[in-house]
C-alpha cells in the first residue's frame, strides 16, 4: 500500500522550495513512501486579483483534496516576523470542514522554514506553525539530537523542525547539513505515518 506524504509550503525567492525538494527525497527513501508537492499562490493586496489556476512554474497549487488524501504533512513557509506567511496561513484558514470531520486527525506531521537571518525567526515560526496542526489533532514529528547535524549546524535545523538560513538577499544555497536535516525529517513523516497506518490498520482487525 502506498503511504502519501503532502509536502505543503509556500516559497517567495526559491529557498523554501529547494527544501521542499529535499524533503520529499527523504520521504520517498522509504519503501512504499511518495511525496506529493503542492504549493500555494501568493496573496494578493488587490481583492479582485486572482491568481492563475495553474502556477508558472514549481508544484501545482495545493487543494483541500490533496490534504485530506494524505497520510502525513510536512508544512513548510519563509518566516514573516516571526510567524508563517500570509498565503500559507490563507489555505491553512480554509480547513475548517477537514476539522470538523476530523480527516486529519491522528495523522503525523512535521514543519520548516526559512529565513534571512540567522535569528529571524526560525524557531518562533516552526511552533506557531504547529498550532494549526495541533488543532487538527495531528501528531508533531521534529529533529532528534541523534541526529548528528543537529548538533554540527551553523546555519540551520532545530528540534522543533528543519531550518535554512537563505541570507539578506535569499541567495545562499541548502547546504549539505541543511539538506540532511531536511530529508531525515521527511522520512520521520514517513516512517510515522508508516507505523500509524499499521497500527490503525491492526486496531480495525481487533
Amino acid at each position: 500500500m502506498t503511504c502519501e506524504i503532502l509536502v505543503l509550503y509556500y516559497s517567495r525567492h526559491g529557498a523554501t522550495h529547494a527544501m521542499a525538494r529535499q524533503i520529499a527525497h527523504g520521504v520517498e527513501a522509504v519503501p512504499g513512501a511518495v511525496a506529493r508537492l503542492r504549493t500555494v499562490p501568493p496573496v494578493s493586496e488587490v481583492s479582485e486579483a486572482t491568481a492563475p489556476a495553474v502556477p508558472d512554474s514549481g508544484a501545482p497549487y495545493a487543494s483541500l483534496e490533496d490534504l485530506a488524501d494524505c497520510q502525513g504533512l510536512v508544512l513548510g513557509s519563509p518566516t514573516r516576523f516571526g510567524n508563517m506567511a500570509a498565503p500559507l496561513k490563507h489555505f491553512l484558514d480554509q480547513t475548517a470542514g477537514l476539522w470538523m470531520n476530523g480527516a486529519l486527525d491522528g495523522r503525523p506531521a512535521a514543519v520548516f522554514t526559512s529565513t534571512g537571518s540567522l535569528h529571524g525567526g526560525q524557531e518562533s515560526t516552526l511552533l506557531t506553525m504547529m498550532l494549526p496542526l495541533l488543532h487538527h489533532g495531528m501528531y508533531l514529528v521534529g529533529l532528534p539530537y541523534s541526529e548528528p547535524g543537529l548538533m554540527a549546524t551553523q546555519t540551520g535545523g532545530t528540534p522543533y523542525g528543519a531550518s535554512h538560513l537563505a541570507g539578506a538577499e535569499a541567495d545562499r544555497a541548502v547546504d549539505d547539513t541543511e539538506a540532511r536535516l531536511c530529508r531525515c525529517l521527511g522520512e520521520r513523516v514517513a516512517r510515522a505515518a508508516e507505523r500509524l497506518g499499521a497500527d490503525n490498520g491492526a486496531a480495525r482487525n481487533d
